[in-house]
Parts: structure tokens; sequence; C-alpha cells
């Protein structure tokens, strides 16, 4: 389902959301990807995610500094005013523990409130990364789909070579694909 905007479809707000998985370097392509698409793109990462991905690389790319704690001085209410002025939430990479974090409702992190203070009245898509092993486990299964039913768009996930070398599904949305559907949803 596509939701149409007053404005240039490529002038909507993507909030892109960064969980702590070897695929966050996609993140940065897919930022890339739609700032010349003309998005505007704001970054928030988990802890984790500043392992595999710089905050410099992501603020070259996006023009925004990127956010991700919940207590910085100014900062408080940042999920709050993000999840107002998002016009598209993208969890990408969207890691087994984030998956299942935000299906019990855990807002200990930017991320996980943002989760909370939209309350589905904005578009918020899960983006999934992880081992075939872990993307078949019960628990995800489970919690993808409760995620689904509140509202959740979860989106495919590719097949082939993993970083831990397994082939399967559990691949991340390639940065391409991901730009045309968020395209879609915009048109």
């Amino acid at each position: 389902m596509s939701r149409q905007t007053d404005t240039n479809p490529a002038a909507a707000r993507v909030l892109l959301m960064i969980s702590g998985s070897i695929a966050a370097y996609k993140a940065a392509e897919l930022a890339s990807l739609l700032v010349q698409s003309g998005f505007s793109v704001q970054c928030v990462r988990t802890e984790a995610a500043g392992q595999f991905l710089g905050d410099s690389t992501l603020e070259g790319l996006t023009g925004n500094l990127v956010l991700n704690g919940m207590f910085e001085p100014g900062r408080a209410l940042d999920h709050i005013r993000l999840a107002e002025s998002a016009d598209l939430l993208l969890m990408y990479p969207a890691t087994a523990s984030r998956v299942t974090r935000l299906a019990a409702g855990v807002a200990d992190d930017l991320i996980g409130a943002l989760f909370l203070a939209n309350n589905f009245r904005k578009p918020w898509w899960i983006a999934p990364a992880m081992n075939s092993n872990m993307f078949a486990h019960p628990a995800i299964r489970e919690a993808l789909e409760k995620l689904a039913d509140w509202g959740c768009r979860v989106l495919p996930t590719g097949k082939g070579r993993m970083a831990c070398g397994s082939k399967g599904p559990g691949r991340l949305l390639e940065p391409e694909a991901a730009v045309v559907l968020i395209k879609e949803e915009f048109a």
C-alpha cells in the first residue's frame, strides 16, 4: 500500500535506524542512494552499530548528525520529535536481538523509545539481517509475525552467501532493492 504526500515524493523524510550487524555497511550505501534520490535521511544507530559503521561516514552521506543516545543534553525528547517528523521509519539492518526487543516493547535506548513513541502513526519497516539458522528460529519467526500483526512492514530478505559463510535466507535486502520499495511507498 503506498502513501501519497503533499510534496514531491522524493522530499520524504526517512529515519534510518541501524543495528549492530556486519551488514550495517549496507546502510551507508542505502543512505547515499536515498539522498541522491532527493530524500532527507536522518540516521539513528545502536551502540553496537557503531562497532561496524562510523558516524562520520553517515553524517558525510546525509548531512545530518547521527543520533544514538537518549540522554545527551538537549536530546531528551528526540524519540518524540523524530517519530513526529519522519515520513518513514526504517530499521535497516534489523538484527535478531533488535527484532525480539521491538516485539517485546523494550524501550531502553533511542530506537526502542522511537518504536513506542511512533505507535504506528507512520510506517515502520523492518529489514531483517541474520544468519539463516537465526532467521528460522521460532523466537525470530514469532517476533516478526507479531511485529507484522501490529502494523510493521517486514521486508523480504535476500538469499546468498553471508559473512559467516552460510547461504540461505536472512541476508539483508540489498540497498538498491530497498530504495525501489521506498520510492514505491511515496509514489
